[in-house]
């Protein structure tokens, strides 16, 4: 057996295994690509009018608020998301799983909205994107190495694909569709010639998720991309619960400090501690809709001491090294959202490449099937020997 069939026998048998599993990783993938955009025109009450010498209200007083209409539950963070727009205060928690967003104007103290986020349907899409619909422990596990499978199909379709010479007849088979061919054929140059010109972002949509999803993977990568460094457990670090109390919100100074250099475009995060043990996590995003762009700060809650938590998720984005710029803008390749809407728009239809390959490449292989199992209930049949068959070489003319 040649190598090419070697890797034709590996393309085909991992296809057929990992098809359903990248069928619905990739469209539930096309779905949350426009996400965003689509909660914009379903979701009015995120934006606000932001008139002129009009105060911000501090976290603490947008946290008692929202906790008045989420009875029995302590708010987990306070979101500011810049300048028009509307004040988020998140509350989220497991065994039961809840998960409540309370949508406040920042200068009023107003409740515009409230969302119940597990019945959202872009939840429900997200679960099935990263876990199957299954159980998180069982899931995640399988659509990580589903993906790891799926970039290995993809490096063997392009060995497949790679013609022995690129004359002009090897070209046009290649690298365009011939739509007036058979449909067969029109299947199958759906399954190549597409497959081939969306490679390149298919693997960036793979390698980005294999991030997230394989710890040795998610290692591997930092090491390399800075230069032998480990990856750190993100572990954010307890507060010191001998000194003393200050007299205000921690929160609200928290907000104030960081509000103080932002420009008004960017927003904030601040984490509500539930304990006196609980540090404050915060970070400036200066790209809303986008999560690379942050200035991440761990503050102790009882004196504000600044603290490092080190890796990626530490410090200012401008002091980031290379290997955790590229860290913290993994998610944001992944949905294509680090080039705004150009960049959604090719992992759109990436993706949409993407779930239509496991369809194709089935047909292919059922045809094909079909084809071998017809052939061999053909009967076989011999040819007559005739006079001439056995005339000397000498006198045939």
């Amino acid at each position: 057996m040649t190598a090419k069939k070697l890797v034709g026998k590996l393309h085909l048998w991992l296809g057929l295994a990992s098809g359903l599993l990248v069928f619905i990783v990739a469209i539930t993938g096309c779905i949350l690509a426009f996400e965003q955009e689509i909660k914009t025109v379903l979701r009015p009450y995120q934006f606000v009018e932001a008139a002129n010498k009009r105060a911000t209200l501090p976290p603490s007083r947008l946290k008692a608020i929202a906790e008045k209409e989420i009875t029995g539950k302590m708010a987990k963070a306070v979101t500011y998301g810049g300048i028009g727009r509307s004040a988020i205060v998140s509350f989220y928690g497991a065994a039961p799983d809840y998960f409540y967003q309370v949508y406040l104007n920042p200068y009023t103290g107003k409740l515009l909205h409230i969302t119940d986020e597990e019945t959202d349907f872009f939840h429900f899409i997200l679960h099935g994107h990263y876990y199957l619909w299954l159980p998180e422990s069982i899931g995640q596990p399988v659509v990580a190495y589903g993906t790891l499978v799926f970039t290995i199909l993809l490096i063997t379709g392009l060995v497949l694909w790679w013609p022995k010479n690129l004359n002009k007849t090897n070209r046009q088979k290649s690298f365009t569709i011939k739509w007036k061919a058979q449909w067969r054929r029109v299947n199958y140059d759906l399954h190549n010639v597409p497959g081939f010109y969306a490679l390149v972002f298919a693997l960036m949509l793979a390698l980005t998720g294999l991030v997230f999803g394989l710890q040795w993977f998610s290692k591997s990568v930092y090491w390399v991309t800075t230069g032998g460094k480990a990856l750190p457990a993100f572990q954010i670090p307890l507060s010191d619960t001998a000194a003393a109390k200050l007299p205000n919100s921690p929160l609200d100074a928290v907000w104030q400090r960081l509000s103080i250099r932002k420009p008004a475009t960017a927003g904030i995060y601040i984490s509500c501690p539930e304990k006196p043990s609980e540090s404050i996590f915060a970070y400036v995003n200066y790209k809303p809709g986008t999560y690379y762009k942050l200035d991440y700060y761990t503050f102790d809650q009882q004196t504000l001491k600044p603290l490092d938590i080190g890796g990626p998720y530490s410090g200012t984005y401008t002091k980031a090294g290379f290997g955790d710029k590229l860290r913290r803008m993994n998610y944001d390749i992944h949905t294509g959202a680090i080039l705004s809407l150009p960049g959604k728009i090719l992992a759109f239809c990436a993706s949409l490449v993407c779930a239509s390959l496991p369809v194709s490449g089935f047909i292919i292989w059922w045809g094909r099937r079909k084809k071998k199992s017809k052939n061999a209930k053909l009967p076989v049949t011999t040819a007559t020997p005739t006079k001439t068959a056995h005339r000397p070489m000498s006198r045939v003319v």
